[in-house]
């Protein structure tokens, strides 16, 4: 009785604590960031220097595209971009405007007309983020005022801030889609598996309040830390597969000692008893690779990690404590709601179904080498194409198509303006001689200047140099506010904005930082002592690729060996740890060679809404998808191998052990990957294409782990290491006492 009491009073603690959680979970997507920061980075060091050193007015920055006003040539045009402009100055947070009016450079006039400003944006009583839909806004009631005049006028917002906006808004909608999808399809197959509403409903049930409450505390965590927009994404992704996962496995365990006669709460105990344990092995080996992930010092990816080990503890959580409650409290009312056009999963049908795969692993350990030979070539085949994997930025035109602030980057495009969004600056610091006030420091700057303009790749370069022609008399005709922009307060760095031609992709910008860095200041000004940082968005995107690629190794390191650990911990055997995570590196390799094949080389990539294929991988993925693969897939490695031993320490052999563990957990294994595969398949399908590669990986991962391997594999290395798997203490029972006897005992 005691134990039922501490039971209760967990459970209502739980579900309280989730009931306070659930308001804050609405609108969490309005705290996470879009903005992508790399620590410690370059990009970010710059950013910084221009902030506190050079109190630039353009450190953040958005870009006004402005299409069907008359020639900038004519007064007309001049006088309707100053009405513009001024409208723009007027507006709280605009630290800095710069237009065709302040240079009168052709750069700001783009083929085919149209025009473009450039607005900073920094204030002390808003974030910059929080000015875009303000800014948007203003852009719409001037296109407003100036339509009757001009009818085809168009004012579009575009820039790292607004495409951040865009993609927030985005990910809202992708996350609605995905769920409106995944959920019917998710509660179709519950029922097939159940044949009952309630006993349908309850893993569905579990799922959305482990996404609930896992978005609420990221909402609140956002509040101190920053956190991607990606956290939502992952949040429902895994919610629903994880949630529902480990809700199966205890109403499952929960119906097979109600039909053994038991009435509910004994069989509510007898379920958590024999389920608990692996539940906990499970969410340890999947919050394992999560943990790992919080040691890559990339806002985007520590934001996963955060958001996996929220969901891997509150799906536990809840499958061990308001489940078996909720289980106790209907008792044989599971199977309320029974449809009459699904099969009823009664005793019978259940034992045929056993039957069928205990005759398939009567197979297996009746032909293990034949089984691992013919199983195994295939993945590796496929796993020998993961090793292709090119983590380059993807080619075309991925972000989100509706957004106003893509639409106005594609007219910079048409107009041969894009790289104003995409610069490269270049940050020069000279400790011995002062940039405008000696001939060393300026002419260290004009040739820098003047070799990076040289490059082919590059459209226009914008510093104090060019901006005075070169030559240091004109520098008193530069404004108060471009000079703070393009040199420090104390003299000894400058900023030359760097802008490439809108031919060169963001692979060639990324290479085009590499190669600076290589050459270095000393070869680009002429000045032995000069040194140099390089910022902007193709900078972070080279900081970014280089940090992975330099973490990727002890991330799989630390995932591997925290799994060996929490493995033996559970199963106390070196074996089943070792063939687990060997299993599991197989599974990771055969989907990268999937994720190659479909989104890398193409083939098939039309069939999910990208034509022609990618040409890369965007670098965050396959570090994302082996810590999340490697957990996920170690579920029904844990749901299996416990059966196993479970029918050892009863006494059988091991080739009487392993048929009947699959006759007792494949339908169940067979059930839950099917359900993630929906999940995971409902994210491939959308508008999202760093989601899409994310769920194409572990819905393939799912898939070849739920059947090569875990029914054919698997079971064939259990086979032929026999008692092997289980030493040194695997064998060893924890208390002599039955299940049965436990219950009974703790009820008297």
């Amino acid at each position: 009785m005691r134990f039922l009491q501490s039971r209760r009073f967990w459970a209502a603690t739980v579900l309280i604590g989730v009931l306070v959680l659930l308001p804050f979970s609405f609108h969490s997507e309005q705290h996470l960031e879009t903005a992508t920061r790399v620590e410690g980075s370059d990009a970010e060091k710059v950013a910084s220097e221009l902030k506190t050193r050079f109190n630039s007015p353009f450190v953040d920055q958005v870009v006004l595209v402005i299409k069907g006003l008359p020639s900038l040539d004519t007064s007309e045009g001049t006088q309707a971009l100053s009405g513009i402009v001024d409208g723009l100055k007027s507006e709280p947070g605009i630290s800095g405007v710069v237009s065709y009016l302040d240079l009168h450079d052709a750069i700001f006039v783009g083929k085919g007309g149209g025009t473009y400003v450039v607005m900073g944006l920094g204030s002390p009583d808003i974030s910059v983020e929080s000015m875009v839909p303000v800014l948007k806004a203003h852009a719409k009631t001037l296109e407003s005022q100036l339509r009757p005049r001009y009818p085809n006028i168009s004012l579009k917002l575009t820039g790292e801030l607004p495409l951040n906006f865009d993609i927030r808004k985005a990910s809202a909608d992708e996350v609605q889609h995905s769920e409106s999808v995944a959920i019917p399809a998710t509660l179709a197959l519950l029922l097939l598996a159940f044949g009952s509403l309630v006993a349908s409903a309850i893993p569905l049930a579990v799922g959305q309040l482990a996404i609930a409450a896992t978005l609420a505390i990221a909402g609140l965590l956002a509040a101190r830390f920053h956190l991607s927009i990606l956290v939502q994404n992952l949040a429902t992704m895994l919610g629903l597969g994880l949630g529902i996962d480990y809700t199966l496995l205890m109403v499952s365990r929960f119906r097979e000692a109600i039909a053994e006669g038991h009435d509910g709460i004994t069989a509510s105990r007898m379920a958590s008893q024999r389920a608990s344990h692996t539940l906990l092995v499970s969410a340890s080996t999947v919050a394992i690779g999560f943990v790992a992930l919080l040691t890559v010092p990339i806002s985007e990816i520590r934001s996963i990690g955060v958001a996996g080990c929220l969901v891997a503890a509150t799906s536990v959580l809840l499958a061990n404590t308001l489940v078996p409650e909720a289980l106790a409290l209907l008792g044989r009312r599971i199977d309320t709601g029974r449809l009459p056009f699904v099969p009823h999963m009664d005793e019978r049908r259940s034992e045929r179904i056993g039957m069928r795969w205990r005759r398939w692993g009567q197979k297996i350990v009746a032909h293990p080498w034949l089984a691992l030979v013919l199983a195994t070539a295939p993945l590796l085949l496929l796993a020998w194409q993961g090793a292709q994997l090119d983590t380059s930025l993807p080619k075309g035109d991925w972000l989100p198509k509706a957004a106003d602030s893509v639409g106005a980057l594609h007219e910079l495009e048409q107009m041969d303006r894009a790289g104003v969004v995409q610069t490269i600056r270049v940050l020069v610091e000279l400790p011995n001689d002062s940039i405008v006030n000696s001939d060393a420091g300026w002419a260290a700057l004009d040739r820098a200047s003047k070799t990076l303009e040289s490059d082919p790749r590059c459209e226009r370069v914008i510093s104090l140099s060019t901006l005075a022609g070169g030559d240091r008399s004109f520098l008193t005709n530069i404004s108060r506010e471009s000079r703070r922009t393009f040199v420090s307060s104390d003299g000894h760095a400058a900023l030359l904005e760097v802008m490439p031609k809108t031919s060169v992709s963001l692979r060639s910008q990324v290479d085009w930082v590499r190669e600076l860095r290589k050459v270095g200041a000393p070869a680009l000004t002429g000045v032995p002592s000069a040194t140099f940082l390089v910022g902007g968005i193709p900078a972070l995107n080279a900081d970014y690729q280089t940090i992975i690629d330099s973490r990727f190794p002890s991330v799989t390191a630390m995932v591997v060996v925290g799994t060996l650990f929490a493995l033996f911990a559970g199963f106390r055997s070196f074996v089943v740890a070792i063939k687990a995570v060997a299993l599991n590196l197989l599974s990771v390799a055969a989907s990268f060679g999937a994720l190659v094949l479909i989104f890398q080389k193409g083939y098939g990539s039309g069939l999910i809404g990208f034509p022609g294929g990618t040409g890369g991988i965007f670098p965050l993925v396959p570090i994302v998808a082996f810590a999340i693969v490697f957990g996920l897939s170690m579920d029904y490695e844990v749901f299996l191998v416990a059966r196993v031993l479970e029918a050892r320490r009863s006494g059988l052999s091991e080739r009487d052990a392993i048929p009947e563990a699959m006759a007792r957990t494949s339908g169940l294994i067979t059930s839950a990957a099917a359900i993630m595969i929906v999940v995971f398949a409902a994210f491939t399908f959308g508008d999202f294409l760093v989601i899409k590669m994310i769920g194409l990986t572990l819905s393939v991962a799912v898939l070849i782990d739920a059947t090569v391997v875990r029914m054919v594999i698997g079971p064939a290395l259990l086979c032929l290491a026999g008692d092997w798997n289980w030493w040194p203490g695997g064998l060893a029972k924890s208390s002599p006492a039955s299940p049965s006897s436990k219950v009974d005992s703790t009820l008297k």
